[in-house]
C-alpha cells in the first residue's frame, strides 16, 4: 500500500514538473521569436538604409557628372562667341 500511495503522490507532482516545463519553454520560445523579430526588423531598416545611401550616392554622382557637362559646354560657348566677335570686328575694322 505504501508503494501505490507513494505512486500516487508522485504523478500530481510529476505533472506538475511537466507544465512548469511546458510553460518555461512556451515562454522561451515567445521570447525567441520576439528577438527575432527584433532581429528581422533591424535588417530590414539596415538594408533600406543602405539602399537610400547608394541612391543618394548616385544622384550626387550624376549630378557632378552633369555640372561638369554643363561646365565644359559653357566654357565652349563662350570662347565661341568671344573668338567670333573679335573676328567680326576685326572684319568691320579693315
Amino acid at each position: 500500500m505504501k508503494a501505490g500511495a507513494l505512486a500516487s503522490l508522485t504523478r500530481p507532482v510529476a505533472q506538475m514538473r511537466m507544465r512548469q516545463s511546458m510553460a518555461q519553454i512556451e515562454l522561451a520560445f515567445e521570447q525567441e521569436m520576439a528577438l527575432e523579430k527584433r532581429r528581422r526588423d533591424q535588417l530590414r531598416k539596415r538594408a533600406a538604409n543602405r539602399s537610400r545611401a547608394r541612391r543618394i550616392q548616385r544622384t550626387e554622382s550624376r549630378g557632378k557628372a552633369r555640372f561638369s557637362v554643363l561646365l565644359v559646354a559653357l566654357t565652349v560657348t563662350v570662347v565661341t562667341v568671344i573668338v567670333i566677335m573679335f573676328e567680326v570686328l576685326a572684319w568691320l575694322m579693315a
